[in-house]
């Protein structure tokens, strides 16, 4: 069990979540997906695997971010609350489209999602409110939207709902605050959908022993979660000393690379 690479993977996910404010994801799904492909029970649906386990990492790393943003009184509960229903709805349906997908599809899907998050920290201009929040229905269906893309590229949604509340006029500090809360149900919904979908007669996830659970990869999804949630105040930390926009940068062209990779592998 490559124990080491999993620990890396977490400190280098939970850090950047720390300092950039976005969810591991990005960065658990390639390299989960890398690994699993070197080992015969997971290489036929690495790409499977790595979705659902980054999902299910979300559950421990994103805890602690959530219960510091609410001491600080900085979700906006009635906007999460707005969310919810679309949020899991549509995490369960991505999880469900993600299962539907062959592992060359699921891939590119990701691949393409990494290029335009990429592109998006190398070339995204200030955002500046200019709409009110939609009613009830307009946000259930946007909470589809973003639950269901989320789950199906196994990130927690913040590089989504965050710049859509901005966009929205909700400050900053708000506005990730609230995304990080809106990843929760993602994260529940994602992964139970991945469990079950996983453990249906015929399925192909199909592993024996107890390390395995659905598409759900027990030692990575351990020792990932615990590294990132220990690494993540460490970035934090160190947003206060270098320069995020320097290394949002650094990071757009890595996940420029890595969808370009990725893209060669479907």
């Amino acid at each position: 069990m490559p124990w080491l690479e999993f620990a890396l993977i977490g400190v280098v996910a939970g850090y950047l979540a720390g300092f950039l404010g976005i969810g591991g994801g990005l960065v658990i799904v390639p390299a989960l997906t890398w690994i699993f492909l070197q080992t015969p029970d997971t290489a036929d649906h690495a790409i499977h695997f790595a979705v659902a386990t980054s999902l299910a990492t979300m559950l421990v790393t994103s805890l602690s971010s959530i219960v510091a943003h609410h001491y600080r009184q900085a979700i906006l509960w009635g906007t999460v609350r707005r969310l919810l229903a679309g949020l899991v709805i549509g995490a369960g349906a991505g999880a469900v489209l993600a299962t539907s997908l062959s592992p060359g599809r699921l891939t590119l899907v990701f691949a393409m999602f990494a290029l335009i998050a990429g592109l998006q920290l190398l070339f995204s201009p200030a955002i500046k409110g200019q709409k009110q929040l939609p009613g009830h229905f307009l946000s259930t269906l946007i909470g589809m939207i973003i639950g269901g893309i989320s789950s199906l590229v196994g990130i927690g949604g913040g590089s989504i709902t965050g710049p859509w509340l901005m966009w929205h006029g909700v400050r900053a500090q708000s506005a990730i605050a609230t995304a990080a809360a809106c990843g929760y149900p993602i994260a529940i919904a994602g992964t139970l959908a991945f469990v079950f979908l996983g453990m249906k007669p015929g399925s192909q996830s199909a592993t024996p022993g107890m390390e395995i659970l659905g598409y759900v990869h027990g030692p990575a999804w351990i020792t990932v979660a615990l590294a990132g949630a220990l690494a993540a105040p460490l970035g934090v930390a160190t947003v206060h000393r270098l320069s995020p926009a320097l290394v949002k940068r650094l990071f757009g062209i890595v996940l420029v690379a890595i969808a370009l990779r990725l893209a060669l592998m479907a």
